[in-house]
């Protein structure tokens, strides 16, 4: 297949403006690069070749960018895979990867893509890609998505267009779903899904709502959308609530200390300000007792970080991190081979490099270095719980699949089955095994809101990425309509 570029041109005189990285929360600074006579509202390229990868790709990729925003200032960077099996009828997820700010690359290299970096000692070369079994592409078409602005490869045009916020995140969203089928109307009739882990639980239902009231309000194309899925979603700050919960049933912390913990801060272990001494004394032991292990995955070596995960900086500040590391500091030194962190790094050495950069179809001078995530960006949470839209769309029947990593203490099965029983839908499907080659792969329950809760047994954070065999069964299951 010959490269195929897709371009769409309108007469608007605007600048251009070179980004850089936020250092130790200054203010995004913006440099004028130059003056362009139009602007590409949409550019989709056909890759058929990448550095790294032995041959020509098995699988249809496309890269590019479309503009959202009232003036497009937003130039919203993407990767679409096709899906593998029947892309005329499977179905199309978007993707969005947590943080605020990790870019989709992150997503598709390490949790639910055809392709990801192998694992080997950087020896100045460019790293090698190589094809992972479990893609879930296998199954549906993805779109992966660089959102929020400044991830990954996606940019500003104007400084106030660099600002960013839950509700803005939303509504580019929308926004970009929408152009991007336009631009691709071959797929304007399969069924449409939004999924996304991590800080993705916030925006993501609301991502939903919103195109669901374009819908009704008969916003062209219409969307095919059938539902969403969550993989261990922040909800909202009570989320933290549940940490010593949960730590005491992985037999982390004692009896007598979780009996001290509920008896002394009363469930509220968030706001400072209303914490007696004896709840702060019991925090600084639990602390204590979990400083050395992995919150994402309690059984997983806790290493050195090149650049944290979503995680690693807490969503709102509200998890005893009050100073984050500076992500771009690029003092950090590598972590061991045999740390599931190691393979972050050698993403970043491939991003940046110019004929990867080149293949991908990146426009040259919007983005400098390449970052997996970027916590150091400010970002508005104008949403503090996406709570009150799963209501509204389970009362619009959508199917939601929601899914636990058993092992993350970050965002843990305990405060995700809490704010679901909240919603107080009768069950349908009641507790019970759900299994991968026969053996158990983790514990489900459906509602009778169409939605469906698992846990993925021995996962943890984004668990794909620790069990990626089980999670595409599973999500190959749901997204083809069929009990775990």
């Amino acid at each position: 297949m010959e490269m195929v570029r897709k371009k769409r041109e309108r007469p608007l005189k605007m600048s251009w403006w070179f980004s850089s990285s936020y250092h130790g929360g200054i203010l995004l600074s913006l440099l004028l690069l130059l003056q362009f006579s139009y602007q590409l509202a949409n550019c989709g390229s056909i890759v058929k070749f990448l550095p790294g990868f032995q041959g020509p790709l098995p699988f249809l990729l496309e890269t590019g960018y479309v503009g959202v925003g009232e003036r497009e200032e937003v130039q919203a960077f993407y990767y679409f895979i096709q899906s593998e099996n029947n892309p005329k009828e499977d179905p199309i997820l978007l993707w969005l990867t947590g943080g605020p700010g990790c870019s989709a690359l992150s997503g598709l290299l390490f949790e639910i893509g055809p392709f990801t970096v192998k694992n080997e000692e950087y020896d100045g070369s460019l790293p090698t890609l190589v094809l992972r079994p479990h893609s879930w592409t296998s199954v549906s078409s993805i779109i992966f998505v660089d959102l929020p602005v400044n991830t990954g490869f996606t940019y500003a045009t104007t400084e106030s267009a660099a600002q960013r916020s839950d509700r803005k995140l939303v509504h580019q969203t929308h926004q970009f779903l929408r152009k991007w089928l336009n631009d691709h109307p071959e797929f304007l009739s399969n069924e449409v899904y939004i999924g996304g882990d991590s800080y993705s639980g916030i925006p993501v239902p609301a991502i939903v709502q919103e195109i669901s009231q374009g819908n009704e309000e008969g916003v062209q194309p219409w969307i095919n959308l059938q539902g969403y899925l969550l993989g261990n979603p922040v909800t909202e700050s009570s989320d933290s609530n549940y940490k010593a919960a949960f730590a005491h049933g992985m037999g982390l912390i004692s009896d007598e200390l979780y009996k001290s913990l509920e008896n002394n801060c009363r469930g509220d272990y968030i706001h400072e300000t209303t914490r007696n001494e004896l709840c702060s004394r019991d925090l600084q032991l639990f602390d204590k007792l979990t400083s050395r292990i992995n919150p994402v995955h309690i059984l997983e070596p806790k290493c050195e970080l090149v650049s944290p995960k979503p995680f690693e900086v807490s969503w709102r500040r509200s998890l005893n991190e009050k100073h984050p590391p500076n992500i771009t500091d690029t003092r950090l030194t590598l972590p061991a081979l045999n740390c599931r962190s190691y393979p972050y790094a050698l993403c970043g050495y491939w991003a940046d490099d110019v004929n990867v950069r080149n293949a991908l179809n990146v426009r040259k001078g919007t983005i400098g270095k390449w970052h997996r995530c970027t916590f150091d960006i400010p970002n508005e949470h104008d949403i503090p719980t996406s709570v009150p839209y799963h209501v509204i769309l389970s009362r619009k029947r959508y199917r939601a699949l929601i899914y636990s990593g058993d092992h993350d203490m970050k965002v843990n099965f305990v405060g995700t089955q809490a704010w679901i029983r909240s919603l107080n839908y009768s069950i349908v499907d009641d507790w019970r095994p759900w299994y991968t080659n026969g053996q158990v792969a983790g514990y489900t329950r459906t509602y009778s809101n169409r939605m469906t809760f698992a846990t993925v047994k021995g996962g943890g954070h984004t668990a794909p990425e620790y069990k990626p065999e089980e999670c595409l069964a599973m999500y190959s299951g749901w997204i083809s309509k069929r009990p775990l």
